[in-house]
């Protein structure tokens, strides 16, 4: 057997073992430590959701619940989640409940992927709502010694569903922290980002969520799945070759390849109009599904926190990666502290224990974010902060990045040639399956290097930094641009370009560490409701929100930006054709076009950033 087929052989076996990675074999240290019971909880329609209540065995007195709501199967998370995530918390003594979402794992009922809000005029309509607000109610009402206070948490979905907990909550919800949770799957979290279609995760999350109701992962036929996604074709092969019709959500990004009234009811911003519990959002600078996220629910919330009950926690973290370990590095970008374990100790435990027991005086900032870079925890009354300036970073001739604007009037672009057969990786080959391959976690902090000599990729840099420039806010690409097709994707990348001779750790001489990126579809330019084609030929301005940052390019380092028109297999290939759906393109669809950036006195293709007072010179 070759290596390759090994390596293949490996990836299957892990997949069809997935479900049984945490047999439900009693851990001694739980066992020790918890009573554990189960139930199955009727919900207001009638259907029952499978629940696991672990109780301390050597707490006194009345205890405050945990609870967790996954659509990932209880039975193997929740002991973990004790053991590492929760673990300060059980430390201190509550009661934790764990729940299968509806139509998941053991629970009743039918799954549907982002359950849209209710119609609360209905009074028989249900909704993650609803089915915590039940669930709340029965924990206070039948599990014995409890103090009639809830909080909730959890990363990811179960976020997503912290939040849904918030919009309606109990009586008895008395803290919440949306950890990496979603907030509009349209404009920047999971499935899309500024309407292009992140085609991997997409795929490989609809099947494994909707094969069955446990977690079934897709079976590749090859280790390089970017081999795979580019031998797939057009994005019309998918139900034609693979999910023949029969996964729902893949089916909805068919039917709605726009931002319609199917995603705008999904979004998060009509329901957050008001902070309903002491909240505590969690992201990480590094969190490769959902960035945005956690940003857009504070940036909502606190437009409406008139009590100072609304806070922003932002470390150097992947998705989740704040859950478990010391959080000292990711991939080779160390950190220099225990960020992780510092975040459940003093931060997640702390704010538990103010709102759910009245313990200590609750020191949380409204805005505790690490700056990378320096890789320090800075607290800040506001976020983005007041003290801070805008700065421009204009495109230059021969690659050259700087704060000074372009003084040519004539003309002065820049050209590479797109061709979707050929596409620019997202990450160093071999692409590997999102799940359960570690890459996927950690392909943001990976040497940009694989992309930099690329001739369609364009890559502008500034001189090295005669001092620190600091990032505090947001970021956003201007781009002018034309195009010989008539639609056509950009995809913008900042990048913390290393010294040459970088003696504090001489093997990161020259890495490239990506800080942020992000892509636009020129369909999209002027709405994400009703794209348009572009002309071929006529300069258009994109605006590309690369959201917050808060990062320190040190004295010495470079500021980098690359363009290029494909990120692969991460974003969907345009078939740089307008075609009214995407989804429904041909493979005959597919061009290549030539992509011009203007970067002259009257059109200035460049950066915007917010960066500390002093910072950017």
């Amino acid at each position: 057997m070759t290596r390759i087929h090994q390596l293949i052989l490996t990836a299957i076996i892990l997949a069809a073992t997935y479900n049984q990675a945490h047999a439900q074999v009693p851990d001694p240290a739980i066992a020790k430590r918890f009573t554990r019971s189960e139930t199955m909880i009727a919900m207001r329609d009638g259907v029952k959701l499978y629940t696991t209540i672990y109780r301390p065995n050597h707490a006194k007195g009345d205890l405050p619940f945990i609870l967790l709501r996954t659509p990932y199967g209880i039975d193997a998370r929740g002991p973990t989640a004790l053991l590492a995530y929760l673990k300060d918390l059980a430390d201190e003594g509550y009661i934790f409940v764990f729940q299968d979402i509806r139509g998941r794992f053991k629970s009743e009922g039918k799954f549907v992927m982002s359950r849209s809000p209710r119609d609360k005029s209905d009074p028989k309509t249900i909704d993650e709502s609803t089915d915590t607000y039940d669930s709340i109610d029965w924990m206070v009402k039948n599990v014995p010694n409890n103090t009639g206070k809830v909080g909730m948490l959890g990363i990811s979905y179960p976020g997503w569903l912290t939040v849904m907990g918030m919009l309606d909550p109990h009586p008895a919800l008395a803290a919440a922290s949306p950890q990496a949770s979603p907030a509009d799957q349209f404009l920047g979290d999971d499935f899309h980002h500024n309407g292009a279609f992140r085609l991997s995760y997409g795929f490989e999350y609809v099947a494994m969520m909707e094969t069955n109701n446990v977690n079934t992962l897709f079976k590749f036929d090859r280790y390089d799945t970017f081999e795979w996604y580019l031998k797939l074709g057009a994005l019309s092969n998918v139900n034609a070759k693979y999910f023949k019709g029969k996964m729902p959500t893949w089916n909805d990004f068919v039917k709605h390849p726009n931002y319609d009234e199917f995603w705008q009811k999904q979004a998060f911003d009509p329901y957050l109009n008001k902070v309903t519990v002491p909240t505590l959002n969690v992201g990480g600078w590094f969190d490769q599904e959902d960035y945005r996220g956690p940003m857009q629910i504070y940036k909502l919330l606190e437009k409406h926190d008139g009590d100072n009950k609304n806070f922003i926690v932002l470390g150097p973290w992947n998705h989740g990666g704040w859950a478990n370990g010391p959080g000292d590095k990711l991939g080779r970008i160390k950190f220099d502290s225990d960020t992780g374990a510092h975040f459940r100790a003093k931060i997640q435990a702390a704010f538990f224990n103010h709102y759910l027991k009245g313990k200590g005086d609750l020191k949380q900032p409204e805005a505790l974010l690490f700056q990378t870079g320096s890789n320090k925890w800075v607290a800040h009354p506001h976020w983005p902060p007041k003290d801070t300036q805008k700065r421009m970073l204009y495109f230059h001739p021969a690659g050259k990045l700087a704060f000074t604007p372009p003084v040519a009037d004539e003309a002065a672009f820049d050209k590479y040639t797109s061709d979707p057969a050929s596409p620019v990786p997202y990450r160093p080959r071999p692409v590997t399956p999102t799940y359960p391959g570690p890459e996927w976690r950690n392909w943001m902090v990976e040497d940009q290097r694989f992309a930099h000599a690329r001739p369609d990729v364009l890559t502008y840099e500034t001189e090295p930094l005669t001092e620190d420039v600091t990032l505090a806010g947001s970021i956003t690409a201007k781009l002018f641009a034309s195009t010989s097709g008539t639609d056509i994707d950009f995809i913008v990348r900042l990048i913390d370009a290393y010294p040459q001779d970088y003696a504090k750790e001489p093997t990161m001489s020259g890495n490239q560490l990506l800080i942020i990126g992000e892509p636009t579809r020129a369909r999209f330019r002027k709405s994400f409701e009703k794209p348009e084609p572009v002309k071929a030929g006529e300069v258009n301005e994109y605006s590309i929100d690369l959201h917050w940052g808060h990062h320190c390019f040190r004295k010495g380092h470079r500021i980098m930006v690359q363009v290029s028109s494909t990120w692969f297999p991460l974003i969907d290939r345009n078939p740089q054709k307008f075609v009214p759906n995407i989804f429904e393109a041909k493979d005959t669809d597919f061009q290549s076009a030539e992509q011009t950036i203007l970067r002259s006195h009257k059109q200035p293709s460049h950066l915007s950033l917010e960066v500390l007072a002093g910072g950017g010179k």
